[in-house]
């Protein structure tokens, strides 16, 4: 079953400036397994060294934050879309005056 990620722009330097790819797969997981071995720069920036996904990548099944369903184990099917979204932190609190 066909799966599409959507990679977005802060991370399409590391898949060849493409903004989405398709795979097989039965989770997530296996999904963005199949993503970080075919575009193995872009492992390091969504996992950690002992292989969970980073606390600032959040990722969603077609709008759902996977967090709130079984995770990297949730199961997909033909059609799915999963969107790889970073926190965005920082910034200023700008001029008050």
């Amino acid at each position: 079953m066909a799966v599409k990620i959507m990679i977005p722009t802060p991370l399409r330097v590391f898949t060849g400036k493409r903004d989405s790819a398709e795979f097989s797969a039965a989770t997530v997981g296996e999904a963005l397994g199949n993503l970080t071995t075919e575009f193995g720069e872009l492992r390091k920036h969504l996992y950690t060294d002992d292989g969970k996904l980073r606390a600032f990548v959040n990722v969603y099944l077609n709008d759902e934050d996977i967090r709130y369903l079984a995770k990297e184990n949730t199961p997909t099917k033909d059609g799915d879309t999963i969107s790889i979204v970073p926190s965005i932190a920082g910034g200023s609190a700008g001029n008050a005056n």
